[in-house]
């Protein structure tokens, strides 16, 4: 959610804490900071991109696959929700596509530099802009930032995310624009945190009744680039230019966000012009050849930081025993899944990872697609086979029922291909697919499923502490605060995220990510496939669209959007 010009302070990719965000962020250097000027002119620095209007210009709309459902962005949701946030809500900084924090919220950044963090990371000293508004006309203050921390903090609420938040200490108000707090101990993913923190305004959610299910979400209130109109369930969001905004644009009048469940619908609506930006998954593999050549398109490959996964919930007795995991895994054909169902754009992988962190482990075994190997490691472990074909041990059939996102046909072809693969071995998955807000609900977030296939950004914007997927606190179904759906519980992770978290020396840092990577390697909570390729697709006179890999959702700038002329 960066802005395209140089921010007003020149702090262009400042650092937060030592060593510099430099050496940290590889990861989205390779995206680049370009804008998107079409089949002619192609990908310029934005710095030389036409110049926008001089005021909001007619409207974009967005085409999502999944709908966002959740418009209180402090409570638990999933990415698509993000599409939304970025646009209706702004956070104290972003982080742009070569993983640089911009401001935001803030005046300048907190750097060690500048004095806005003492050198052991403890002490933080937060100077915001004058003058910010919330859509309703109330000033943002520091009370806001205040109550927005202590808010996640409060045991009582379903926080999205505690971790970080969990160790900020002593509050205090110095004015309406500057505030400082305490933090127990350093914690290096905190800046990271903070860029994906969407503040929510004090006035109005002090009042209500429940803070879990606040009357807010109906019609939310931020700071961002534009101000909420109106949701039709099942249909669309429309958003409205904010024309007190206090950053770069909006230059559009409206965005719409469209929610069209059917991939092979979105697709079409994108061909026919009904879809001016098609989001998250984007146009599905299957259709990249022809999308190339549609006129008057911008059509390519995206790098995201999404792995495509089988969630197993290791919380139920089939899913206990690794050696189930294990031979799930030999037996699983990734290279078919990648080259025969995505057209080979994506990457295989064997950790929940980018390939492009900084901190991103090479050296994992290679998966081995054995299905000889997986019968006898189920034979070794007990599991029988049945005169049905199906495996059992100790009254357990080795029998599952694995579900994802209703319409995605790209998806339900892989499902197939693995349920095959999994037939051979004595394993039978029941296919089982539900509509995107119950897939992604409490379905997924209080670990209902048996297993799932999921592609999920396991990072915080460019920063690889992955506490929320990983730590056996952050167990949403054990009562913890995050999105540990396999219910995935080990001393050792525990330990690494720790020691990955206390420190911001580069090196003890990557050495703990590395290790952690080994054991859930090992452990197969999640049987990972590939590294998303999206294939997004803009109309070409769309200017100011930016991929950023350090986003959940490429709607992260939509502030610069506009229309060429």
């Amino acid at each position: 959610m960066t802005e395209h010009s140089k921010d007003k302070t020149g702090l262009r990719g400042a650092s937060i804490l030592k060593p510099s965000r430099r050496q940290l962020l590889a990861l989205g250097a390779s995206a680049g900071f370009l804008t998107w000027l079409g089949p002619q002119r192609g990908w310029i620095d934005a710095a030389h991109a036409a110049t926008p209007p001089a005021k909001p210009t007619g409207q974009a709309i967005v085409g999502l696959s999944q709908e966002p459902t959740v418009f209180h962005p402090l409570l638990v949701h999933i990415e698509v929700d993000e599409a939304v946030y970025f646009n209706l809500f702004s956070a104290l900084w972003r982080v742009d596509p070569k993983g640089a924090f911009q401001p935001d919220l803030v005046a300048e950044i907190p750097t060690v530099e500048n004095g806005g963090i003492s050198a052991d990371g403890l002490n933080w000293r937060i100077k915001l802009k004058d003058n910010v508004k919330w859509h309703d006309g109330t000033p943002f203050t520091a009370d806001d930032v205040k109550f927005n921390i202590e808010l996640i903090q409060n045991p009582k609420f379903i926080a999205g995310r505690r971790a970080g938040h969990e160790l900020v200490r002593d509050i205090k108000i110095v004015s309406p624009t500057e505030l400082t707090w305490r933090m127990e101990k350093a914690y290096a993913p905190y800046p990271a945190i903070l860029s994906w923190t969407f503040l929510v305004p004090k006035h109005i959610l002090e009042k209500e009744a429940d803070l879990n299910k606040p009357a807010f979400t109906t019609s939310p209130v931020g700071t961002g680039p534009f101000k909420w109109v109106e949701r039709v369930p099942g249909d669309h969001i429309t958003l409205a230019a904010h024309d007190g905004y206090h950053g770069d644009g909006p230059y559009l009048e409206r965005l719409i966000v469209k929610y069209i469940p059917d991939m092979t619908v979105l697709y079409t609506q994108f061909q026919t012009g009904d879809i001016d930006y098609i989001g998250l998954q984007g146009i599905t593999p299957d259709h990249y050849e022809e999308a190339k050549g549609l006129a008057d398109r911008a059509v390519m490959p995206v790098p995201q930081p999404f792995i495509e996964n089988i969630a197993v919930n290791v919380g139920l007795p089939v899913f206990k025993d690794k050696a189930v995991r294990e031979a799930l895994y030999y037996g699983m054909d990734k290279k078919s899944v990648i080259e025969q169902i995505y057209y080979g754009l994506p990457s295989e992988t064997e950790s929940f990872l980018p390939k492009q962190s900084w901190a991103f482990n090479p050296d994992l075994p290679k998966h081995e697609f054995d299905p000889e190997k997986a019968k006898k490691i189920l034979d070794e472990a007990g599991w029988a086979l049945g005169s049905d074909g199906v495996r059992a041990k100790d009254g357990v059939r080795l029998e599952f029922v694995n579900s994802t996102t209703a319409g995605n046909h790209v998806r339900e072809q892989a499902q197939q291909l693995l349920q095959q693969n999994w037939a051979d071995i004595g394993a039978k998955m029941t296919i089982n697919n539900l509509p995107p807000a119950v897939m992604w609900g409490d379905f997924w977030m209080q670990s209902k499923f048996e297993s799932a296939m999921v592609g999920i950004g396991f990072m915080i914007g460019p920063d690889p502490d992955a506490t929320d997927f990983f730590s056996s606190r952050s167990i949403g179904a054990k009562g913890g605060s995050g999105q540990n759906t396999t219910q995935f519980e080990n001393p050792e992770v525990d330990g690494l995220l720790a020691e990955g978290a206390k420190t911001v020396d580069l090196e003890k840092r990557k050495a703990a990510y590395r290790k952690m990577q080994e054991v859930t390697r090992a452990e197969l909570p999640y049987l990972p496939i590939f590294q998303y390729a999206m294939v997004s697709g803009v109309k070409a006179k769309l200017e100011g669209f930016t991929p950023n890999v350090n986003v959940q959702e490429n709607c992260w700038n939509a502030n610069t959007w506009y229309w060429a002329t």
